[in-house]
């Protein structure tokens, strides 16, 4: 069980007892970043700044470095992702539900960077300039789900959930954007919250 107590046995005992999982974690990435080339993604901020991170979601820089205000809902994916799979899979080996966490978030690494989800974003959410992340930062956002997982690991079930809870807070009152108004405006758009969040 992974929902109380310490299971029987850790995360990185997982890890280091079954060679086959940092392979299959670098593959998945490394799929992930051929199909994003394929996708037609650059490497790196065109815009021409070489910082490692941009904090305004509002410039062209968003989504294009290292790190960025969204990178914090990535970290949350991984949270949310520790306790769905582990609901899921509860005989799942630790290690390899982080290696199914990358998976998923490759995979939407990869379907956010369709043409079709990035004209969703443009259509429905505040994203009005939004043409597609970068490689770098989404394998960044791959690795801040890998760091959500660990944490969540780490905290166990309500310090993992006042961490959430915390983040979405502070994404809302410092971006006016946050995972959960995230997935309402890109599944169920609301003219009110677009109208609040455009009022920056």
């Amino acid at each position: 069980m992974d929902h109380g107590g310490k299971p029987e046995r850790g995360l990185w005992a997982d890890i280091k007892g079954d060679g086959y999982v940092t392979a299959a974690y670098l593959l998945i990435v490394l799929a992930a970043i051929v199909i994003l080339q394929m996708q037609g993604r650059v490497w790196w901020c065109q815009a021409g700044d070489i910082t490692p991170w941009s904090w305004n979601i509002w410039s062209t820089h968003n989504s294009q470095h290292i790190v960025d205000p969204y990178s914090f809902t990535h970290v949350l994916h991984g949270v949310l992702e520790f306790w769905l799979i582990g609901l899921v899979f509860r005989r799942m080996p630790l290690a390899w539900r982080l290696a199914l966490a990358v998976f998923i978030e490759s995979a939407w690494e990869v379907a956010e960077n369709s043409a079709a989800v990035i004209e969703r974003y443009r259509s429905a959410t505040i994203s009005l300039d939004y043409f597609g992340d970068s490689i770098i930062n989404s394998v960044a956002d791959i690795a801040c789900c890998s760091l959500g997982f660990v944490i969540a690991y780490k905290l166990r079930f309500w310090r993992s959930l006042a961490l959430f809870v915390v983040t979405e807070i502070l994404l809302i009152i410092f971006i006016k954007d946050s995972l959960i108004i995230n997935i309402i405006m890109l599944l169920f758009p609301v003219e009110a919250i677009k109208t609040w969040q455009l009022g920056h």
